[in-house]
């Protein structure tokens, strides 16, 4: 036997002498005053203790595992703590705060659901905590793809983590870290949208995520489809601790630690070999990236914080002419760019707490840098067809202040930042060349305000908001009067188990750069003057909760897009939602008029919390998204999938093992044939090689169903000074093909070479071939912290 699988065997041996501890403390949400004397229990166990003066507690001689805590406190909302993982090595933190109850009785504790929900967004909040993203099967620790297993996330049938929610474009999400807007989450990006084929944050500082599905709060402005929340850990307290994560695709660190008697540290870096790997599997494209974030909080007193955050990537992809001559290969190859990106966000909160609430202060800066090139045949000395730069930097300072006054709750914001835009872009097309240089300056403003009040001992909970929104970019974009935002939410709990739920609500988002930045043939700036895009939301819900780790929710909604673009494109006029997303840039077309749309469905959640060592969730969306085209027909949106079911679930298993899996399954998505007379035209082949979507049939076809299913299996060793982890993540398990559109490409005859169509030598003999994907992909996975 080899020395180190005699070492693997003692393992498990010397892991069961140990043990863990969870340390926290235990505030008041609004103004972060400790609470003493709170009741931290361990669910299905006697073990427990009080928090002492300063609202802190601690329970140790833990075994190693997954625990739940309920914290109980008079006067406060009862809370309950799902998936705090143990270990041997490294205390599990868990800071808690209580919402005060909005009740005369300040005697007693006030009872409330294991699913929490807020009274501004009773509907369409689903949220996740860092356990659940870390085991998430076929996640990979991507947190992209671990948002594909919540409720009305759309799967994109590309190697692309595109958010699609509901029907909308993954342009109309907004995403947050610990308060500070960003504008990704993915390596290599699409510029004007939010996918990419790899997660951008490292799961190994997030604590957990706020998903908004709609019904967003009024603070939160410039999104149509969701909003999606990042909370990250803080930095240990105690000691400086590390993880080293060795997956397929990179190679990432952690560190934590204390900086000074009350400043923590938070930091992670990620450099990844998947080129290497892209080059030994022959694949004719090869993304390599490298990743840092950090968070550094200091706590001056209970009353005062500061937080200082930062993410960052370099992204360069670049394609591989060395694999082998296949026609999906040279389609590949014909096709995709030389790819650079460069972005950060860099940021501060400032937060102070006062007697009836706080005030939240939030500087931030982001900036994106894109490059794109491409030649014809892939040779420089050839006809350069593409040849893209852009950047992006935005400026932003927000104010918040929340504030309670005989039981309401009002909520105060407002935020200006300075945006600044430019592109040089040449891209060679047929019915007419992109070639034009931007640069646009421009200052962007909104304010909201949002009262809520629970009444009759917590069983009914309203809000009310609004918000308005301007840019000073045009006329039209200046005008705030246009962009009043009511939002109405209301939550009636008929018992301790069963509640009604609703939102109403109007919501606006101002079009991308790469739309606005958008000049025509003349040299004008042709799309400012289109306004806001916006859409009105109504969300009704039932929600039955068992009060034991257990709750199952129906809801349904309606997304109606009054004043949707559209654009330009290839020689005819097509609403800018039935166009899918491009790999580099997406949006810079001309605005060619404005025509309604709408999303619609219902969604069904049944969700199971641990308990028993199983956990669990179902999910199931049926919905139709469709938007009118020049000719007034209703086309279905390029987003249309129908259906949406996914359903998650794992076991945890003695001696910390823990077994997961997953199944997506939805219905086909449209699209749009290809016009074979404009495509087979040498002289557009030559500059256009995808082929030109025939629009007068305008996502007339539709691809067959897809689903996948993934499985995960962990395995934890627990030593004295440190934690060893060992992962296997299959992903599509079963090796389903599903369909991709079909690709055209030319006939080759014997010697290799295009063949020209009879009888018309200005055209190319084309044909159709299948675009099957999908592959069993196997991840191994080593995770060491200390």
């Amino acid at each position: 036997m080899r020395p180190w699988s005699f070492l693997l065997l003692l393992l498990p041996a010397r892991s069961l002498a140990q043990t863990g501890i969870i340390t926290g403390s235990v505030t008041a949400g609004l103004t972060n005053k400790p609470i003493a004397g709170a009741t931290v229990a361990i669910q299905s166990c006697t073990r427990g203790t009080t928090t002492d003066s300063l609202g802190h507690y601690s329970i140790g001689d833990l075994p190693p595992g997954l625990y739940q805590l309920k914290f109980t406190a008079i006067g406060y909302r009862e809370k309950d703590i799902f998936d705090i993982q143990v270990g041997a090595a490294v205390p599990s933190e868990t800071d808690v705060s209580l919402e005060e109850a909005a009740s005369d009785l300040k005697e007693v504790t006030v009872s409330s659901p294991r699913f929490s929900k807020t009274t501004e967004s009773p509907v369409s909040l689903r949220s996740i905590g860092a356990t659940e993203i870390d085991r998430n099967p076929g996640g990979n620790r991507d947190i992209s793809k671990v948002l594909q297993s919540l409720p009305g996330v759309g799967v994109s049938t590309t190697f692309r983590n595109d958010i699609i929610i509901r029907g909308g474009s993954p342009t109309e999400n907004k995403f947050y870290i610990d308060g500070i807007e960003i504008p990704n989450i993915n390596h290599f990006s699409t510029q004007g949208a939010s996918g990419g084929p790899v997660g951008l944050i490292n799961v190994d500082l997030i604590r957990s995520v706020d998903f908004y599905s709609g019904a967003f709060p009024a603070d939160k402005g410039n999104a149509l489809s969701s909003i999606i929340e990042f909370h990250l850990k803080n930095g240990a307290p105690d000691k400086d601790h590390y993880k080293i994560t060795l997956g397929s695709s990179d190679l990432g660190t952690m560190l934590e630690g204390p900086l000074s008697r009350k400043t923590t540290c938070l930091a992670s870096y990620r450099y990844s070999y998947l080129q290497d790997l892209f080059k030994w599997l022959d694949i004719p494209f090869l993304p390599s990236y490298q990743d840092f974030q950090f968070k550094i909080k200091t706590a001056f007193d209970s009353r005062n914080e500061l937080t200082f955050l930062g993410l960052g990537a370099i992204d360069r992809f670049r394609i591989n002419t060395d694999v082998p001559h296949t026609e999906i290969n040279d389609f590949t190859l014909a096709n995709i760019p030389y790819n650079a990106q460069n972005n950060y966000t860099v940021g501060a909160t400032y937060k102070h707490f006062g007697s009836k609430g706080y005030t939240l202060l939030v500087l931030s800066r982001d900036y994106l840098d894109n490059i794109a090139n491409k030649f014809a045949g892939n040779d420089r000395d050839s006809t350069e067809t593409l040849n893209y730069s852009s950047t992006e930097t935005e400026t932003k300072f927000r104010i918040e202040k929340v504030t309670t006054f005989h039981y309401y709750r009002l909520a105060t914001e407002a935020g200006i930042e300075s945006d600044t835009y430019s592109t040089r872009t040449f891209d060679l097309l047929p019915n007419g060349n992109d070639n034009y240089s931007t640069r646009i300056d421009f200052l962007r403003y909104g304010a909201s305000v949002q009262l809520s009040r629970s009444f009759f001992d917590d069983r009914l909970a309203l809000s009310a908001g609004t918000r308005v929104d301007g840019a000073d970019l045009s006329h039209t974009l200046s005008r705030i009067g246009k962009t009043l935002s009511p939002r109405l939410s209301a939550s009636y709990n008929i018992s301790s188990k069963l509640s009604l739920n609703c939102n109403a609500g109007v919501y606006y988002e101002l079009p991308s750069y790469t739309f606005l930045g958008f000049k025509d043939s003349t040299g004008r700036l042709s799309n400012t003057n289109t306004g806001f895009i916006s859409n009105r939301h109504l969300v009704f819900g039932v929600e039955f909760n068992t009060l034991r780790n257990s709750r199952f929710t129906l809801e349904g909604f309606y997304k109606q897009y009054p004043n949707y673009p559209l654009v330009r494109v290839l020689g005819d006029t097509v609403p800018l939602a039935d166009l899918g997303n491009t790999y580099i840039v997406t949006g810079n077309y001309q605005v060619a008029g404005q025509n309604p749309g709408s999303s619609f469905g219902v969604e069904f959640l049944a969700q199971q919390r641990l308990s028993h060592g199983f956990y669990g969730i179902l999910a199931l969306t049926v919905f139709k998204s469709e938007f009118e085209d020049k000719n007034g027909y209703y086309r279905p949106s390029a987003w249309d999938s129908r259906y949406i079911l996914t359903m998650t679930g794992g076991k945890i298993l003695p001696k910390n093992w823990q077994l997961g899996a997953k199944l997506r399954v939805t219905g086909g998505s449209p699209f749009t044939p290809y016009n074979v007379s404009a495509s087979s035209l040498k002289s557009n082949y030559a500059i256009y090689p995808g082929g030109i979507p025939d629009y007068r049939q305008l996502n007339s076809l539709r691809l067959r169903g897809f689903y996948q299913a993934d499985i995960r299996i962990d395995k934890k060793y627990l030593l004295r000074k440190f934690d060893l982890r060992f992962y296997v993540d299959i992903q599509d398990v079963t090796g389903f093909r599903y369909d991709m559109p079909p690709v055209l490409v030319p006939e080759l005859n014997a010697a290799g070479n295009i063949q020209d169509l009879p009888g018309d030598p200005s055209r190319i003999k084309m044909k159709l071939i299948g675009n099957p994907g999908g592959n069993i992909t196997p991840t191994i996975g080593i995770i060491f912290e200390r």
